[in-house]
């Protein structure tokens, strides 16, 4: 991971050198803001290969890029942007959509754009937005179709926008739990995952090559286990009935991965139980009602799993947690 600061040069130096920065991330182009004259702002970048992920906080931009901005050896990239606070609006292709949390925004960088974005009545100071930089070659999503979407809100809160949303939440807050060598996975879970948001968009998830519909079935059963992980009845059955596929497929659908339905439910239950009984808020509850919170049904169950997976007892766990 890459990150810059601009408080670390004098006031007058700052703005000048985020516009530098903004022209070697993605594009030249034109930048303003009201608070050019002494521009406190920050980035954060990691690149997992074909896939570029950004967080830039910074206190309000107007960003064009005019139509002489572009030649023919600019790199042709979209990028999705996903404002984490703030307010705003993009233009592209003779559409106006809005920059809230609520939505991405898609713009085709080799074409022409603009947008702002800055502090409203609820988040003053500083605002955040989360950025995707992806080749558009690397998309299995004609350039055509994906032409429709441009300064199009995406729900992120949502279906696969919400699964996208979340797997670069969490490459972006704790990029310091994977190694270089998780790089071309991410890469490519993150592309997938790209794909099968736009693509549901435009209603063509049945065009996608068939490893990248799996892998978005795949995050979506991933995200429904993690989801009702409180349900005592969750199991393999019920979590292919809830997506239409037979056991059989379910089990099929995480060959080669190392990990199973079963797994994913016994090991969900199992960290959000460590979580809480080292959680001292909850001290009041029992290890038997920690369980049951957590989906375990039976007591005993719960204990010989946990025993199983950490090495002692629930009850263990939580007086070490309370003597640390």
């Amino acid at each position: 991971m890459a990150s810059v600061d601009t408080g670390w040069l004098p006031p007058a130096e700052r703005f000048g050198f985020w516009q530098d920065l903004v022209a070697r991330q993605s594009a030249a182009a034109r930048i303003r803001s009201a608070h050019a004259a002494d521009f406190a702002a920050s980035a954060r970048a990691v690149d997992l290969g074909a896939v570029r992920l950004g967080v830039w906080r910074y206190p309000s931009l107007e960003f064009t890029r005019a139509a002489p901005m572009i030649n023919s050896t600019d790199p042709e990239l979209y990028q999705l942007a996903l404002p984490l606070s703030g307010r705003g609006v993009m233009t592209q292709q003779r559409r106006e959509g809005r920059l809230d949390p609520s939505a991405f925004a898609l713009v085709d960088t080799v074409r022409p754009h603009e947008s702002r974005h800055g502090p409203d009545g609820t988040t003053p100071g500083t605002v955040q937005t989360l950025t995707v930089l992806v080749p558009h070659h690397a998309l299995p999503v004609p350039a055509h179709r994906l032409a429709a979407l441009c300064a199009v809100g995406i729900p992120a809160g949502t279906g696969m926008g919400a699964l996208l949303a979340a797997f670069l939440r969490r490459i972006m807050a704790h990029p310091e739990q994977y190694a270089a060598a998780d790089a071309p996975q991410l890469d490519r879970i993150a592309l997938d995952l790209i794909a099968g948001t736009l693509a549901g968009q435009l209603d063509a998830v049945r065009d996608l090559p068939v490893d990248v519909r799996v892998t978005g079935l795949r995050a979506r059963v991933t995200a429904f286990v993690r989801e009702h992980l409180t349900d005592p009845e969750l199991s393999p059955a019920t979590v292919a009935a809830a997506h239409h596929l037979s056991l059989r497929s379910l089990h099929r659908l995480f060959e080669g991965t190392g990990a199973t339905v079963g797994g994913l439910i016994r090991s969900g239950r199992l960290d959000r139980a460590a979580r809480e009984l080292a959680d001292p808020q909850l001290r009041q509850l029992s290890v038997a009602q920690v369980g049951a919170r957590c989906g375990f049904a039976h007591p005993a169950h719960f204990s010989r799993a946990f025993r199983a997976a950490y090495g002692v007892s629930p009850g263990e766990h939580r007086e070490r947690a309370g003597r640390g």
